[in-house]
């Protein structure tokens, strides 16, 4: 049996003298995947609230050697994750990741990608970077829909200022047969310790301004 079958099996168990323990949007209780979670800063957050993060799936698109040269907060990271038994897998695209040998067949209550991002190769206002990006979450829906739960939600946070605004999260959300349950603020003061990194490029490790955003979530089902 590998690690995330464990995990999942441990979840699964019934536990009535288990405390559900909360932050924000988020459950002790909730099968989480975490999707390009760049040095792994957010499942940290999750982990700390939680005590434990056996129900925590948490993704990298790189390498594990690639993730710790990228940043420099990911070795602490990895090593707090592992003694809080959360699953950490690399290498899996947002793309497919419901191709990935060890994810198929799995489902989630909650599916989180934070601030998606293809790679910056124009301005962010141009047209092309614009359909890139709208490319990644258009895949990423796909992908995702097929590894939620009946009742679960699909949640992305996006920056909603112009030209982000542009990509149109609700209208991919949608041709993946997702439809908007809620729309809240982002505050990134909710989830302590976690840090939003650029990256990509020389400059991957370093912070960026959120501004103006939201956290989507979405459903199968319409509201």
């Amino acid at each position: 049996m590998d690690s995330l079958e464990s995990c999942m099996e441990m979840l699964s168990m019934d536990d009535d003298n288990k405390e559900e323990r909360w932050i924000k949007h988020y459950s002790s209780n909730q099968k989480i995947l975490l999707v390009g979670d760049g040095d792994f800063s957010f499942a940290v957050c999750l982990a700390e609230a939680f005590g434990s993060a056996t129900n925590v799936v948490a993704t990298s698109l790189y390498s594990e050697e690639m993730t710790r040269f990228k940043y420099s907060g990911a070795a602490l990271n990895l090593l707090e994750l592992e003694e809080r038994g959360c699953t950490v897998m690399h290498e899996v695209n947002a793309r497919n990741m419901n191709r990935d040998p060890l994810l198929t067949q799995k489902s989630f209550d909650r599916i989180v990608y934070n601030f998606p991002h293809a790679a910056l190769k124009r301005s962010e206002a141009n047209i092309r970077q614009i359909e890139s990006h709208r490319r990644l979450v258009r895949s990423f829906f796909r992908s995702a829909s097929d590894m939620l739960e009946e009742n679960g939600e699909v949640h992305v946070t996006h920056k909603t200022t112009d030209p982000y605004s542009r990509w149109e999260i609700e209208k991919l959300a949608e041709e993946a047969g997702l439809f908007l349950v809620e729309k809240v603020r982002f505050r990134k003061s909710d989830y302590p310790g976690y840090e939003n990194k650029r990256g990509s490029g020389p400059r991957a490790d370093e912070y960026f301004p959120a501004g103006n955003c939201c956290t989507f979530k979405f459903g199968k089902s319409s509201p």
